[in-house]
């Protein structure tokens, strides 16, 4: 059985990073394969003492291809997304899906993500900071934490992107070759932002468009006050490294 299987014209595979999601892998699978009928499911999975990585196998042959990626422990979002996707490309992947496996994002919605680099976009954003997107069961505390840190990361670092924190997302695997995608360093919610910070440096090509994103049912979340301090200060790195690099082009005359 290939690895990546045609979706379309090009090879698509949806990375479904997991630690203890036992209550929400089965649905979040049938989803992708009900939306994408032929892309592959890629779950990584970081050791979940819960048997999320044995529920996803055993769901392989009725929703193939679906593949899983058992991690010898917890080792972050960001590592786990960089594993899955240099697995999907060295496996011949041409788009690779970033969603997450608590039912938050709507799988219905992966054909536009895979649409939308279809047509040209290196990145597609699944965004709830574009008109027409919005949260759901959200505290007005932590909407409003997130708002205001998309605003100071795009507006520090010039990304003209209104939701640089998503975790909905889809990349052409070409742009990701070319941003370097596996040099980033960030981990929590700062991957997200990191990783469009490098891939608008690339020039690369980002499209947003409105999606309802909802609060897990099932589990616990992962966000943290350590996730959100280390967000904020590497906004203020990546902007350090951003202006160290434009005197140095002055400095060579470019």
């Amino acid at each position: 059985m290939p690895a990546a299987v045609v979706f379309g014209v090009v090879r698509v595979t949806v990375v479904v990073p997991t630690y203890q999601e036992a209550g929400n892998i089965e649905a979040v699978c049938r989803g992708i394969r009900s939306a994408l009928p032929d892309a592959r499911i890629l779950v990584v999975d970081d050791a979940s003492p819960d048997g999320t990585a044995d529920l996803a196998r055993a769901l392989a042959d009725e929703l193939a291809p679906l593949d899983v990626v058992d991690r010898p422990a917890k080792s972050g979002l960001a590592s786990a997304y960089l594993q899955g996707f240099r697995r999907a490309i060295d496996d011949g992947a041409e788009i690779c899906v970033q969603i997450d496996a608590d039912l938050s994002h709507d799988p219905a919605v992966l054909p536009a993500l895979v649409a939308n680099v279809e047509l040209g976009a290196d990145l597609a954003i699944g965004s709830r900071y574009v008109p027409g997107g919005r949260t759901i069961d959200w505290p007005w505390a932590r909407r409003s934490l997130s708002r205001w840190g998309n605003r100071y990361a795009a507006g520090v670092l010039g990304l003209a992107v209104n939701d640089a924190t998503a975790g909905f997302r889809a990349y052409s695997s070409e742009a990701l070759e070319q941003m370097g995608f596996e040099a980033v360093q960030a981990e929590g919610y700062g991957f997200q932002v990191e990783m469009t910070h490098r891939l608008v440096r690339a020039e690369g090509r980002v499209v947003e468009f409105p999606i309802t994103f909802r609060e897990r049912t099932s589990g616990e979340s992962k966000l943290s006050g350590g996730i959100v301090r280390e967000a904020a200060g590497l906004v203020v790195r990546l902007w350090v490294a951003d202006r160290r690099g434009r005197r140095e082009r002055r400095r060579r005359g470019f």
